[in-house]
């Protein structure tokens, strides 16, 4: 899916960097869903490219999807990282946000697919505040059920997961998930802040992974805030994936009206996973 949509980026005229966030292709744990990270990340990977190859054009844009469009918002906003180049605008698909509501609406829909998830935030969480005790917080079985997550980077369906309930494998009362739920939202939204270049939103409104009425009160959020130019295109019948393909004619369009590429026609996908 990813793959197909770099080809067509490329095919359209871009470079195309991607960044592994701190923690996946470094030492130590990856701060997921940590906003500040994840932006700065994406920022440097930039400047690496350009070391790399100088005669890259000094604007550039962040582009993300779910995880990633969370990260593109927090790019914008750490865009300065990168003296020397213009920052074009941030396009964010499917952002992750509402990351207070994340564990609740885990723990409720008692799918054990989301528990992975749920885990790796906590995780990523305790390694940014040194307030968050992961082993206190879960006790002594469900840290175990954890560290097995991270030590083997379970993904679901997975045994290990199935085994247990979303109670059992986050056993937070009322009061540890309103003070995670605080921190992961002080830590993560993405709409606590304006951002001061050209915004795209894109949103799928089938998707099961980030609710449409997330996204729009995001893009509420960041106009309310002061985000001077923030566009919103949503795709009826688009799932949390497939929203990929459908969007990347608008995506490219948006790019070529803030100083990028102009492609001659437009190089759409279908992604192979919807």
């Amino acid at each position: 899916m990813y793959a197909q949509e770099a080809g067509a980026f490329l095919r359209a005229g871009y470079a195309v960097v991607a960044t592994d966030y701190p923690g996946l292709g470094t030492p130590g744990p990856h701060t997921y869903l940590v906003g500040p990270d994840e932006g700065n990340a994406v920022v440097d990977s930039v400047t690496a490219a350009r070391r790399l190859l100088p005669d890259l054009a000094p604007t550039w844009f962040a582009v993300g999807h779910s995880q990633g469009g969370q990260a593109a918002l927090f790019a914008a906003r750490a865009a300065g990282r990168a003296p020397g180049t213009r920052f074009g605008g941030a396009v964010a698909v499917a952002p992750a946000s509402h990351l207070d509501a994340m564990l609740p609406g885990v723990i409720a829909a008692h799918q054990p697919g989301s528990l992975a998830f749920a885990l790796y935030s906590l995780a990523g969480l305790s390694a940014t505040d040194p307030g968050v005790d992961l082993a206190r917080l879960l006790g002594p079985s469900a840290t175990r059920t954890a560290r097995q997550v991270f030590e083997e980077c379970l993904i679901a369906p997975h045994p290990a997961l199935a085994r247990t309930t979303t109670e059992q494998a986050l056993p937070l009362d009322h009061t540890q998930l309103a003070f995670v739920g605080d921190k992961m939202a002080a830590y993560g939204n993405p709409d606590r802040a304006a951002v001061h270049a050209p915004v795209l939103i894109v949103q799928g409104a089938a998707d099961q992974d980030v609710p449409a009425a997330w996204t729009a009160q995001v893009a509420r959020n960041l106009r309310a805030l002061g985000s001077p130019s923030v566009t919103e295109r949503t795709y009826a019948g688009a799932g949390h994936d497939d929203v990929l393909g459908r969007s990347f004619c608008d995506v490219l369009a948006f790019l070529g009206a803030h100083g990028g590429t102009s492609a001659k026609g437009c190089p759409s996908f279908r992604p192979e996973h919807g």
